[in-house]
């Protein structure tokens, strides 16, 4: 066999074998997707134990014990925030509705007779119908999301516990292919972190002085959709429009600068902050980490688009100890004078 028939053979064995893992981990993302959030959130607990000891000269049991005390704390404070916010929704769904009754009916009314159907009455009767079973509609679905995330946290608790507590006292080689995803992992999740917290806190402040319901349940969407390259920011920026138009209490002076307003923050921060301060972390292309949310929200959803960056960085990672994977690693990272220069 020549060696353009063997790197064609592993290059259909390859393809191949991605087929049969992308299956295999879309037939099991019940635990996979639990499993690998585990995963990462072991790992940014780990940087925290690990600076904890570094600044302050903690002894490393201590460290684990206040980051895991911080950690339990955390998950209950963010559920009675998004709790209290769904509960804000549930209480002005009925002002949401009547101004939307109010909306339709003036935009109704200012339609030229050729092109109105219906009159202003019976568009405002049937409108109001429909904006009460979509409202309904929301909430129930808003409900059903926040009831499925608390039911995979356990086992999600589950797996941080054993993953974090596991891996504390185990020491990596330096040079080892799981110290280079550790290290790489950890120093996009810690500038991540701040950035997006940075960011939420910005965006929360902003809608909450321009008066806009929710602000604090959109500020922390903000800080887990910059989680989402560059689609997470658009969808945060145009998150509060249904809000900010159903809002009878909002100028429209104040709904333009609540969608203007964070737009700019997510433009400044996504493109001038964060490339300052994160680098080149994952050494990863941009059309690459586009594709990768294209695929694995196609496998998990948005979980799967929140976890598409580190798990694509880890995959190139290890395409990078191989041999036969390595032009794959470099064409992942837009090395193309690597590829050119190597046996293909």
């Amino acid at each position: 066999m020549t060696a353009v028939e063997q790197r064609i053979q592993t290059v259909c064995l390859l393809i191949l074998s991605a087929v049969a893992v992308a299956g295999a981990m879309y037939w099991l993302r019940p635990v996979m997707i639990p499993f690998v959030l585990a995963l990462f959130i072991s790992l940014g607990l780990s940087a925290a134990v690990d600076f904890q000891c570094q600044r302050f000269r903690l002894p490393r049991r201590v460290a684990l014990l206040t980051t895991f005390v911080m950690a339990l704390l955390a998950v209950p404070l963010f559920g009675s925030l998004l709790a209290a916010s769904v509960s804000e929704l549930f209480t002005n769904a009925p002002a949401y509705e009547a101004h939307i009754g109010e909306l339709i009916q003036r935009i109704t009314a200012a339609l030229p007779a050729e092109l109105r159907a219906l009159t202003p009455e019976t568009a405002f009767e049937r409108i109001s119908q429909v904006s009460v079973g979509t409202v309904s509609g929301v909430l129930l679905g808003t409900t059903n999301a926040i009831l499925k995330v608390l039911s995979n946290s356990f086992l999600v608790f589950i797996f941080v516990l054993y993953l974090f507590l596991g891996s504390s006292g185990a020491r990596k080689a330096p040079g080892s292919t799981w110290a280079a995803i550790e290290s790489r992992i950890q120093s996009y999740l810690v500038a991540k972190v701040v950035i997006s917290a940075v960011t939420g806190f910005i965006v929360t402040a902003v809608l909450w002085i321009l008066g806009v319901d929710l602000a604090l349940a959109f500020g922390m969407f903000a800080f887990l959709l910059n989680f989402i390259p560059s689609i997470g920011s658009i969808i945060a920026t145009l998150l509060p429009l249904p809000v900010v138009l159903m809002s009878p209490d909002i100028s429209g002076t104040a709904a333009a600068l609540a969608i203007a307003v964070p737009g700019a923050i997510q433009i400044t921060i996504g493109n001038f902050v964060e490339p300052r301060v994160m680098g080149d972390a994952l050494d990863l292309h941009p059309v690459v980490v586009l594709m990768s949310l294209i695929f694995w929200g196609m496998l998990w959803g948005v979980l799967g688009m929140l976890l598409a960056t580190p798990i694509t960085a880890v995959l190139k990672i290890l395409f990078e100890k191989l041999e036969p994977t390595r032009p794959l690693a470099h064409l992942m990272a837009g090395r193309l004078e690597s590829i050119a220069g190597s046996e293909l």
